[in-house]
């Protein structure tokens, strides 16, 4: 008879195999675990260069003030300017705010007559406010800041009329709101004249108009400028630094490595300037506060300047920092090409 099979042996598994396997879960927590790590070197490291970047700085104070004076310079007159312009703006506006029609009456209205139309101008919805003047007292106004006493004492009677004074509402004082009341006023009283004082306002806005274009073309050659000394700036520190970066490139320092801390000596150059310039606006607004509120109380008006704000002084620091971002970025980008280890040129 056959002798019965015998039983295979089992064989024993290898070290590998006795190695428990990671589970998904536990796969994805280490993939997260590896970016989140890589993520923070990456940060320490553009933190290490950024400070290390203005440290060369420092160690260059004349070099590193005159650059940025330059900067600061050329980025406050664009705002220096643009503020001029907001507050001629926010002047004319409002003087048209304050804006009257004058409704001088025909010579034989009587006092009368005059009182009971302006009591009807008050109810209309177009209009916020009415003061009637009388002849009289034009007349005696007329005489005492005129100088012409004796000679108004020779006239047979007052050649003044009565007037009213008419203040549109809020929302009716546009330039064609305006010429509506205008000729409504001249249709429904018995007026010799109507006078609004208003179309030197639009005027002045066409001229605030074309020099706010001037401006932009300004700060657009400007904002140029500034790019152009910050590349040239960038492109001296490259040349000075000529041996390191060969070195870098021969050990494998790729070109976005060895473009890092440039970019951010263009950044800081940029913030600096962008901080200066909003310093020489702010000193410049704080001279001539005091002289403008004295005119402007001289006129009866409670004008005041309108400074840059928190926005515009962000706004200005960030145009800064974006200025040295791009000139830094274009000189360094042109410039390390040219520079390969062996080539002397």
């Amino acid at each position: 008879m056959p002798k019965p099979m015998a039983r295979a042996r089992k064989r024993k598994p290898t070290r590998a195999e006795r190695r428990p396997r990671p589970s998904r879960r536990t796969g994805g927590r280490r993939s997260a675990s590896a970016l989140w790590s890589r993520l923070a070197n990456l940060l320490i490291d553009h933190a290490r260069v950024l400070v290390a970047s203005l440290g060369r700085l420092a160690s260059q104070p004349l070099s590193t003030l005159m650059t940025v004076a330059v900067i600061g310079i050329a980025l406050a007159l664009p705002a220096g300017l643009q503020l001029l312009v907001t507050n001629v703006r926010a002047l004319s506006g409002h003087w048209q705010g304050a804006a009257e029609l004058s409704v001088y009456l025909q010579p034989d209205v009587e006092l009368a007559a005059a009182e009971k139309l302006a009591d009807g101008l008050r109810a209309d919805p177009w209009i916020a406010g009415v003061q009637l003047i009388s002849a009289d007292s034009a007349l005696a106004e007329f005489r005492e800041y005129s100088g012409f006493g004796d000679a108004l004492e020779a006239l047979p009677e007052n050649p003044l009329p009565h007037v009213i004074i008419v203040g549109p509402a809020p929302d009716r004082q546009s330039p064609d709101d305006l010429a509506a009341l205008r000729e409504k006023l001249e249709d429904e009283l018995p007026a010799e004249l109507v006078q609004a004082d208003t179309e030197w306002v639009a005027r002045l806005q066409a001229m605030l108009e074309v020099v706010r274009r001037v401006v932009l073309l300004a700060a657009v050659m400007l904002a140029v400028g500034v790019v152009i000394i910050i590349g040239n700036t960038i492109r001296l520190d490259i040349q000075n630094r000529r041996d390191e970066i060969e070195v870098t490139k021969l050990i494998g320092g790729t070109d976005a490595f060895i473009r890092r801390p440039f970019l951010y000596t263009g950044i800081w150059y940029g913030l600096m300037g962008g901080l200066l310039a909003l310093a020489l606006v702010a000193s410049s607004l704080w001279a001539l506060d005091e002289p403008i509120r004295r005119l402007s109380g001289l006129y009866g008006s409670g004008f005041r300047l309108q400074g840059p704000g928190p926005a515009g002084g962000v706004g200005l620091a960030l145009a800064g920092i974006a200025l040295g971002w791009l000139g830094s970025w274009v000189s360094a980008t042109r410039n390390m090409r040219r520079i390969e280890p062996g080539n002397e040129k």
